[in-house]
């Protein structure tokens, strides 16, 4: 791998380059938006009113799939062990792994017509939480395995095989409950089948995403009395965006090597090839807070959470645009749909990474919770993420300020 490449699929890059998008703007240099630092505590404020009616004890799990697989208030993953039986803890994280990364693959904007009824509760679920719900149940029925003996698990043959008809079905895709890019999704699950039989090192012989457990733990740090140290945040990030690199068909590349959600700004300096590109890695990064709680709940916390950013998507973004802070120039942005390399989309997610990180101390200031009981996992959750869905219902009836263009795999 190239220098190039290895900085760019890194939070630092991710940050980094934001930043200077975000200065650029407060320096009146952005031909997209004005930043109205003034509003920024009102924002926090927003923020602050939705934790504290979401979470009154301000105990603040992750932002992360495992709250869309609590959709409803129905205890999916009690169930999920139910069926596990007698698997020891380590068993239990593997599947939980397989689960939580095909879910969060199959997590880019559903639309606004789709609906999820899912069986037994009656409930209608829809965008992040029917899709949650849906990938929940077509795992359970074993649709990721190969195995009809083994079904609660994700293996590479299994992704393999996929077809659309047998998506559609499990996520009750039809003529009168449309789901944007299904076609994409069914290849990006495929495609993640050929990434993970192709890093035996890391899935193991049979590709399961519940591999990453046992990759992770065997790569863990020495400490100074000889045993391992915790796992790292951002080192299980750097895996994926390793391995599964190949999953991403964005067309964007470097050297050779696809880069995902990685996009062109030419403002944007950096050494080497690596200048002008702008890194988000979104739904990786929600994979990776995706997989805190599996290794804790096996014994395994994680450390260094806030090596990762907050995610650059349209609900964090609405946010800062419904709340005044980011200003579009164009008083017609709304007024037409934006492809996802778009100078206005890559600029309005970079900043939304950068002024995230200057939210959440406001937002911590305003509840009175210190920094290590309210990492910026705890902070998107509370947080700033259903603060710019209920906006976005409020104002537009749950559509978000910008339309973007999306084939269901990256935004």
């Amino acid at each position: 791998m190239t220098e190039a490449v290895a900085l760019l699929r890194s939070t630092v890059a991710v940050r980094g380059r934001a930043g200077l998008l975000l200065a650029r703007a407060r320096e009146g240099g952005s031909a997209e938006f004005v930043v109205d630092d003034a509003r920024l505590d009102s924002a926090a404020a927003e923020v602050a009113a939705v934790t504290r009616a979401r979470y009154p004890s301000l105990e603040i799990p992750f932002h992360s799939r495992w709250r869309h697989f609590e959709a409803g208030g129905v205890d999916r993953r009690d169930a999920l062990d139910r069926r596990l039986g007698d698997a020891d803890a380590a068993e239990r994280a593997r599947a939980q792994i397989d689960l939580a990364l095909v879910s969060v693959l199959l997590d880019a904007g559903a639309g606004p017509a789709w609906r999820y009824l899912e069986p037994g509760t009656g409930l209608v679920l829809t965008r992040s939480e029917g899709l949650g719900v849906a990938s929940f149940h077509a795992f359970v029925a074993g649709l990721f395995s190969s195995d009809p003996s083994q079904p609660l698990q994700v293996d590479a043959a299994g992704l393999r095989r996929l077809d659309a008809a047998a998506l559609a079905r499990a996520l009750q895709v039809g003529a009168g409950n449309p789901l944007v890019g299904l076609d994409g999704r069914v290849a990006l699950l495929r495609r993640l089948g050929e990434a993970l039989a192709a890093a035996a090192a890391v899935y193991g012989a049979d590709g399961r995403p519940g591999g990453l457990f046992d990759h992770a733990l065997r790569q863990r740090a020495p400490v100074t009395d000889g045993r391992a140290g915790p796992l790292q945040a951002h080192d299980l990030l750097v895996v994926l965006l390793d391995t599964l690199a190949s999953v991403w068909t964005t067309g964007n590349a470097l050297d050779g090597l696809p880069l995902g959600d990685c996009w062109r700004h030419d403002a944007v300096p950096g050494p080497g090839a690596s200048a002008g590109w702008v890194p988000f890695h979104k739904l990786s990064q929600w994979l990776c807070y995706s997989l805190l709680e599996p290794f804790a709940w096996a014994g395994h916390p994680v450390a260094g959470l806030d090596a990762l950013t907050g995610l650059p998507e349209y609900r964090n973004g609405g946010l800062l645009i419904d709340t005044g802070v980011l200003q579009p120039r164009d008083p017609q942005f709304a007024a037409r749909p934006h492809a996802v390399g778009d100078a206005f989309v890559v600029e309005w997610r970079a900043l939304t990474v950068a002024l995230l990180d200057e939210l959440a101390p406001r937002v911590r200031h305003a509840l009175g919770v210190p920094p290590e009981q309210m990492p910026l996992a705890c902070v998107l959750e509370g947080g700033t993420w259903a603060a710019g869905r209920a906006l976005a219902q409020r104002l537009r009836a749950g559509l978000p300020p910008v339309t973007v263009v999306s084939d269901g795999t990256v935004f």
